[in-house]
């Protein structure tokens, strides 16, 4: 029995970890539930799966948790630190980085200090401070495991290969809900538009990164840490049926791909049975009606955040950390209405552009970085909505 700590159980990496759970319940066990807000789905879960603890990150909602769960015999935490501490339980096996945005950074860190293996689908851990996590992967002996649909392809199709002879890792992308519209009708995108993805059901700030390319250009910074290859090894294309989820070259000229229906729950499972795979009824390609694959190269010119985290981690340090930032308030601004979805790379590019850092590269640091950009981004954007009241009240 796989004991596993469930780090953001009621997002859609969280809710489609606990159905696999659930396909074997011989064989895997809910043993820590966490949530940032929604109590009420995460009473819901922990009254279904009986964990033995659950955290909540908002403190101030563990009395309505308390109480959702009276009679219970399930132990409640609260608070952020609450997260790290059940990252670092020596009553789990396995712990799923399913939080979104920089705050799945700590407990991350606290589950592989105490070595645990952890499923990684919170690629922002590795944006900000990838060599720092894999050295600690290194030193303790936790083993990282992509989730993300496109690393585990890229996972799978090293299985059994020498990293050493790796040509090229090349990063699949859908192209998302914007992949023919003219760039001049960009300033018309709603928020409505920008959440109604081709492909894949998931949360809002995952699937706006999506329509901006963004996903993929912190895709590119996690596998580079993920598989020790250069960024120049990485290429990214657009193939719009999200069937090939992402292929590897060999130093031969032979690819592996790796092909499957676009759901995420695959992937999850292979990571928890790794290096095994169990059955199961998955949805399965059709080749009798699928009759073609295609393939683009990505439009960096309308989709300018693809390219802008390419030169982040060029740059190196801490302009990664300084790309997630900027760009975690740009798509909470965009999704709250306060800015246009064109403002969101503009908002970027100018945070990097204006950052500079000499000093070392710790936890501490990266967090100060973190926090400077975010209120940076703010403040400049707000300057661009008062420029807009302004002009709509000239």
């Amino acid at each position: 029995m796989k004991r596993i700590t469930l780090l953001g159980s009621t997002g859609s990496i969280g809710r489609s970890s606990l159905d696999v759970i659930a396909r074997f319940p011989d064989q895997f066990k809910a043993q820590y539930l966490s949530a940032n807000d929604n109590v009420e789905l995460l009473a819901e879960q922990a009254k279904r799966f009986k964990p033995r603890g659950v955290a909540i990150a908002n403190q101030e909602l563990e009395p309505i948790l308390r109480e959702k769960l009276r009679g219970e015999s399930i132990e409640i935490l609260s608070g952020k630190e609450a997260l790290c501490e059940i990252a670092r339980r020596s009553d789990t096996d396995f712990v799923i980085g399913g939080m979104v945005g920089f705050s799945g950074l700590k407990p991350t860190l606290e589950a592989l200090k105490a070595g645990k293996n952890v499923g990684l689908a919170n690629k922002e851990t590795l944006v900000v401070a990838g060599e720092i996590v894999t050295n600690l992967s290194k030193k303790f002996g936790g083993n990282l495991l992509p989730i993300d649909s496109e690393h585990s392809a890229i996972f799978q199709c090293m299985v059994g290969e020498k990293p050493e002879r790796i040509g090229k890792i090349i990063l699949t992308a859908s192209g998302g809900p914007f992949r023919t519209l003219p760039k001049e009708q960009f300033a018309e995108i709603t928020i409505e538009r920008a959440l109604n993805h081709p492909n894949w059901k998931m949360g809002k700030k995952i699937t706006i990164d999506s329509a901006t390319l963004m996903n993929k250009g912190l895709e590119v910074i996690e596998a580079k840490w993920l598989f020790g290859v250069s960024i120049e090894q990485i290429e990214v294309i657009v193939h719009p049926q999200s069937i090939i989820h992402s292929m590897v070259e060999y130093c031969d000229g032979s690819i592996k791909a790796q092909l499957g229906t676009p759901d995420m729950k695959i992937p999850i499972q292979y990571a928890l049975t790794y290096p095994d795979r169990f059955e199961a009824d998955y949805p399965r390609i059709d080749w009798k009606t699928l009759s073609r694959l295609d393939f683009e190269t990505p439009d960096t010119d309308r989709f300018r955040c693809l390219a802008l985290a390419f030169e982040s981690i060029k740059a190196g340090g801490s302009y990664p950390c300084v790309l997630n930032a900027a760009n975690e308030v740009a798509v909470e601004l965009f999704l709250n209405g306060k800015i246009p979805f064109l403002k969101i790379p503009e908002l970027i590019e100018q945070a990097l552009e204006e950052h500079t850092f000499n000093g070392e590269l710790t936890i501490e640091s990266l967090i100060e970085i973190d926090a400077q950009t975010r209120q940076a981004v703010y403040e400049r954007a707000l300057l661009v909505m008062n420029d807009k009241i302004y002009s709509t009240q000239l």
